[in-house]
């Protein structure tokens, strides 16, 4: 087995995955990346090859499909994982009634069903390896939020990654576990989100940059719920303080401003 450290990011070609991969390549970290769109994830691996130096390794594949979920695991077995990032994900903005369900579905297969699979492969990983291993999962603000009309399959995939990571953090934190399962929740980032989402967001958003480094900076501080910004955590404590119905209007005003209704 490769003893070499080895972290593994998902929808890494871009954004937040891609500056994951970065700052882990800075570190020292042999990094594997994963995506749909090899082109780029070779482009991102040319990038971190010729700046650290650091040994990379590309997966092609659409972790929509769960066979390929259980592949990527499988391949794995050769590398001395020690940190996995789920990041892969998507949105989808309209009148629900509206949207293609088969464009929600692929959704939530890619924003819930692959990390709920991959979070559960990888703790078996860890467990038969005896390592000391991080999954961090790449969930949203909207996550904490009550819902999000107008993206109301959107937030519902993100408050599961929420729910589960809580939840699992608890299982192993019961169990004395040294693995750490742990959610990272920003607000707006700067990515190609809001372009895949069909959206035109006006707020400003975060550098992925900082988002990246304030997630892993975190995570190795074994925070199970990670919020990249002042602005941010302060909108989840007024959802916890306000009644939930006018935070669900709050949001909707906000969802509205991406496009005119």
């Amino acid at each position: 087995m490769n003893r070499e450290k080895t972290a593994v990011i998902t929808g890494a070609s871009s954004g937040i995955g891609r500056e994951f991969a970065f700052a882990l390549a800075a570190k020292g970290y042999k990094t594997v990346l994963i995506a749909r769109r090899r082109n780029r994830l070779e482009e991102v691996a040319e990038c971190i090859e010729k700046v650290y130096g650091a040994d990379t390794k590309i997966i092609a594949a659409d972790l929509c499909c769960e066979k390929e979920c259980g592949k990527l695991v499988e391949e794995l077995k050769a590398e001395h994982v020690e940190i996995f990032i789920n990041n892969a994900g998507m949105g989808r903005w309209g009148r629900f009634a509206e949207t293609s369900e088969d464009a929600e579905l692929e959704m939530m297969d890619i924003n819930v069903r692959s990390v709920h699979l991959l979070t559960k492969l990888m703790i078996r990983y860890f467990k038969k390896r005896n390592i000391k291993g991080y999954i961090l999962n790449v969930a949203s603000v909207a996550g904490l939020m009550p819902a999000g009309p107008y993206m109301a399959a959107y937030y519902a995939t993100k408050s599961y990654i929420v729910s589960l990571s809580r939840a699992v953090a608890a299982e192993l934190r019961e169990e004395g576990s040294d693995i750490y399962v742990g959610a990272l929740c920003p607000g707006p980032v700067n990515t190609e989100f809001d372009h895949v989402a069909g959206v035109d967001f006006p707020l400003k958003g975060l550098d992925p940059k900082v988002v990246a480094e304030y997630g892993l900076r975190k995570m190795r501080k074994r925070k199970v719920i990670i919020i990249p910004s002042f602005l941010v955590k302060a909108s989840v404590i007024a959802a916890k303080l306000l009644p939930s119905d006018w935070i669900v209007k709050l949001v909707a005003r906000q969802q509205k401003k991406k496009k005119q209704l």
